[in-house]
C-alpha cells in the first residue's frame, strides 16, 4: 500500500503521516498511521509526559485529504503528479484528548464540496474508537513543478 500512497502524493518519510489506506472512494478516505514511540518530536514535546503535537495529527488528516483528491483526479483521467493539492485554509480544529506515543491513529477525510480548483473537506482522527481531533480544511490545486 505504501507504493499506492507514494504514487498519489509527494510526501515522503520522515514527513509522511499515512501508513496505510483502509478504504478509498470518490467521497471519503480512511487511513491509518502508527506513531512510533521513538519519533524525535516526543523527546521535546513534553519530555516528562510526551504527547503527539496537534499539528502532526492535523497533517495526517491533510495528507489523507490529498490522497482523496489525487484519487478523484486520477479517476477523471488526470495524471498522477499533474497538480498538487495545497492546503489553503484550516478552520474549526478541535482537539478532544491527547495522543500518547505508540498510538495507532485512524484517519478520515471526506469531501464536503468541490468548487473548480478548490476542495472543501472535513476530517477526523480517532484512537481506539475515541475521537481525538476534528478539523475542516480547504485545498486548491496548483501546477506541479
Amino acid at each position: 500500500m505504501a507504493s499506492e500512497i507514494h504514487d498519489l502524493i509527494p510526501h515522503r518519510p520522515p514527513f509522511l503521516w499515512v501508513d496505510r489506506i483502509v478504504s478509498l472512494t470518490a467521497a471519503r478516505i480512511e487511513a491509518e498511521k502508527h506513531l512510533a514511540p521513538e519519533l524525535d518530536f516526543y523527546q521535546g514535546h513534553y519530555p516528562q509526559h510526551p504527547i503527539t503535537p496537534g499539528v502532526i495529527l492535523c497533517e495526517a488528516v491533510f495528507q489523507a485529504g490529498a490522497l482523496l483528491i489525487a484519487h478523484v483526479l486520477a479517476g477523471e483521467g488526470r495524471p498522477a503528479g499533474g497538480g498538487l493539492p495545497v492546503l489553503t485554509r484550516i478552520q474549526a480544529a478541535r482537539f478532544k484528548r491527547p495522543v500518547p506515543p505508540g498510538s495507532d491513529i485512524a484517519i478520515e477525510a471526506s469531501l464536503v464540496e468541490r468548487l473548480g480548483p478548490a476542495w472543501l473537506l472535513k476530517g477526523r482522527v480517532r484512537v481506539q474508537d475515541q475521537t481525538v481531533l476534528t478539523v475542516e480544511f480547504a485545498c486548491a490545486e496548483t501546477a506541479a513543478g
